[in-house]
């Protein structure tokens, strides 16, 4: 047991095996998991039913556990953020610049070999798709 807010253990064990520059893919639950990311990214199933759990919840757990240095968000045809993206930029705060993708140009970014987790939520927003770039630790912190 440890005491620690992210206790998913496959969760763990993805992220303790990714580093600088690997890229967490949190999908919504209308995102292809299986063919929307390469092969080899790590699937961890989240979608226990329609709504939970949402992307907002698994981001609030991931800021706490990997520093993050960058994220990108899918935008519906007029470019716009959705309400959901800007729930996003907020958690993420100003330190964490946000690029917006166009759906097909957001799929090419996930298929990325980048990619090394892909999270699927139960989130049943539209264009709630977040991808993540796990930055490196602070100096001096162990």
């Amino acid at each position: 047991m440890i005491n620690y807010t992210l206790t998913h253990p496959g969760l763990l064990a993805a992220l303790a095996e990714s580093g600088h520059g690997s890229k967490i893919l949190i999908a919504d639950a209308n995102y292809p998991h299986n063919t929307g990311a390469p092969a080899s990214a790590r699937r961890i199933a989240l979608n226990l039913r329609p709504g939970l759990l949402t992307i907002d919840q698994i981001l609030e757990v991931l800021v706490d556990a990997v520093p993050l240095e960058a994220a990108a968000v899918m935008t519906p045809p007029d470019g716009t953020w959705t309400e959901a993206v800007k729930g996003y930029a907020r958690t993420l705060g100003a330190g964490v610049p946000i690029e917006s993708h166009q759906r097909f140009e957001f799929y090419d970014a996930a298929r990325s070999p980048d990619v090394a987790v892909v999270i699927a939520s139960g989130d049943t927003r539209h264009y709630a798709n977040l991808l993540l770039t796990i930055g490196v630790r602070p100096d001096g912190t162990a």
